[in-house]
């Protein structure tokens, strides 16, 4: 990716995220938040109804629009200078939010494995994908960290998920290691320091863009016996850390910090 890594801001219509500031219960609580995302610089704003955190329950496709609707119709008409992406693993809600708000990017926990549609139907509509490494259930995914080799084993499950994709028509495809999902705490810190390793080059030799996200989660605040609330600082260091690693967006709930982090490692970067 070209120029200054991007920054993704979090929003969640739930209230079962982890980080309790992040959730979202009515229009005009998510105008605000968005707006402020907003004015902080996001470069994205993605926006999520289907809780997916480890120990959390699906709600139904119908409940998950439900929830994205009145949220999605407040936003239409603004038409903000930012990029919007929808986290949802379900084709039929990529199909209704392109028809009311038109393109943005799809971003899918399960990259297409709990719903088989969705590479087609994104490839169809010609829509950016972030597809996330992650086994089984939200029930399950922590008793799923056995690896062979966890950045082997990822970099392959990304080349495979990538030829799927494009064989479907989508070829706009961005990588997220899936940091918390099926990982323990130790695996989640060998992943940032191996980051470069699951750059992939398509066919151009262009390196598929990588997402991150870590912001507030257990791998930080567990090893230093504190909470979501008490680790934006360590959140930080590891963003930059990432951005030095190859990161190329950092999806956090702090817009301003992380934007204020990209500024910084741009001078590192411009003065080696």
């Amino acid at each position: 990716m070209n120029g200054s890594p991007l920054v993704m801001g979090i929003l969640n219509i739930n209230s079962d995220s982890f980080y309790s500031n992040s959730r979202i219960n009515s229009v005009s609580h998510f105008l605000a938040k968005f707006n402020q995302m907003v004015e902080d610089g996001a470069d994205i704003i993605d926006i999520g109804a289907c809780s997916t955190r480890p120990g959390s329950q699906y709600i139904t496709e119908n409940e998950e629009w439900d929830r994205l609707l009145p949220m999605l119709k407040s936003i239409k008409e603004i038409c903000p200078d930012v990029t919007i992406s929808i986290d949802t693993f379900r084709s039929e809600i990529v199909k209704k939010t392109f028809d009311l708000i038109g393109p943005f990017i799809v971003n899918d926990i399960s990259c297409s494995i709990d719903d088989h549609k969705m590479f087609e139907t994104v490839g169809r509509l010609g829509l950016k994908y972030i597809g996330m490494h992650k086994r089984g259930t939200p029930n399950s995914m922590q008793l799923n960290c056995n690896y062979n080799d966890i950045i082997n084993d990822i970099r392959e499950f990304f080349i495979d998920s990538i030829e799927k994709a494009k064989q479907s028509g989508l070829t706009k495809f961005i990588i997220d290691p899936g940091f918390g999902f099926s990982k323990n705490i130790d695996q989640n810190y060998k992943l940032i320091n191996n980051l470069e390793s699951l750059k992939i080059q398509n066919e151009e030799q262009i390196y598929y863009p990588i997402l991150i996200g870590i912001s507030r989660k257990s791998m930080i605040y567990k090893p230093l016996n504190s909470t979501p609330a008490d680790v934006l600082h360590a959140t930080s260091a590891l963003n930059l850390l990432a951005l030095t690693k190859g990161a190329d967006i950092i999806r956090v709930h702090d817009v301003k910090e992380a934007k204020e982090i990209v500024k910084i490692y741009d001078k590192l970067k411009n003065n080696i």
